[in-house]
């Protein structure tokens, strides 16, 4: 498909640059200083389809938007299961020579990136993300000063003790500056919701608010890269892999998946459990009819709020819920 395979193991200081022809098994490596100018007059003075190929690190998003003019395909992959590269002796060129090998190979797993607009998403949730690690830290450590002592942290807000009463105070003004911060985040996810379609069908889903609706969206960005919906899944962390060798079945393993949306779609589930939604009725029939365990039950209505949204966000389409019937029993395989 292409005439060169590129391989490029970027750092600030230096770049290393491995190419092979589809003609020739013979491998180029350059190590140069780094300079992403001199990389883009290299790429456009090669003649004929280039592919490239850089691993993913914290500045692949900004090597893929400045470099996927000049090639017809830039393939961001997964350095974890690059193994070969751990192999041996290790410089920059050898693991640019052992990426391109790979690449030419077509056995590198490809990390999604995009220049579509909720890419840059991300960037806000993930730090969202990290305002609320700090936050539940120090509520954290705030009860522990009254646990230590046996009092309630909820009705407590004074200690005797005059290094606990040191401590406290920090933490307290810790804790508002938190609070004041996440109710900005907040505000900024609501005008996302005014702004962005895509959030605004996701977020009518039971069980998705606008926060889960922003992170999904920021996550999955495009639900047509997931082939089917056990794909959709198995990214979710919702579906265990099966192994299996020799006929026999070594049991099941979790995939590789994203831990923001396994946390959204498990709670979204714990959320319209017992309340007045189309999700309910599916999880009181898998309890009452199918007579599932409510832990069984609880993950199968994570997955069906996962199949849902994959299906709202690859059809463009509202979420329009099933009629309800009157005896509010629903279809294991009806759309909800």
């Amino acid at each position: 498909m292409f005439d060169h395979y590129v391989a490029v193991d970027w750092a600030l200081s230096n770049m290393a640059i491995a190419r092979m022809t589809k003609k020739s098994d013979e491998i180029k490596v350059i190590d140069v200083p780094a300079d992403i100018k001199e990389f883009q007059t290299y790429l456009k003075n090669l003649k004929g389809p280039i592919c490239l190929t850089l691993e993913e690190t914290t500045t692949s998003q900004w090597l893929y938007t400045e470099l996927k003019d000049y090639v017809e395909k830039v393939l961001v992959c997964d350095p974890y299961r690059n193994r070969l590269l751990c192999e041996g002796p290790k410089t920059d060129k050898i693991d640019a020579k052992k990426l391109v090998q790979l690449l030419r190979a077509g056995l590198l797993k490809e990390v999604f990136h995009s220049n579509d607009k909720y890419i840059e998403l991300r960037k806000i949730v993930g730090a969202y993300e990290d305002v609320i690690r700090a936050g539940v830290r120090l509520k954290n450590q705030r009860s522990s000063i009254f646990r230590a002592v046996n009092q309630d942290h909820k009705a407590e807000n004074n200690t005797d003790n005059k290094i606990d009463a040191f401590v406290l105070e920090g933490l307290d003004r810790g804790i508002e500056s938190y609070e004041r911060e996440k109710e900005r985040y907040q505000k900024e996810f609501a005008a996302l919701k005014r702004k962005h379609s895509e959030i605004r069908r996701v977020s009518e889903i039971p069980g998705i608010a606008e926060i889960g609706a922003v992170k999904i969206v920021s996550r999955v960005v495009d639900a047509n890269r997931f082939k089917t919906r056990n794909h959709f899944m198995s990214y979710c962390g919702l579906i265990k892999l099966e192994k299996i060798s020799g006929g026999r079945s070594y049991g099941r393993k979790n995939s590789r998946y994203c831990r923001m949306l396994k946390s959204v779609f498990k709670t979204g589930a714990l959320a319209v459990i017992g309340g007045n939604n189309p999700l309910n009725d599916y999880y009181q029939y898998l309890i009452n009819e199918k007579h599932y365990a409510p832990h069984d039950a609880r993950n199968a209505t994570a997955r069906k709020i996962a199949a849902v949204t994959w299906g709202v966000m690859k059809s463009g389409k509202k979420y329009i819920p099933y009629k309800r019937k009157e005896n509010n029993v629903v279809d294991d395989n009806a759309d909800l």
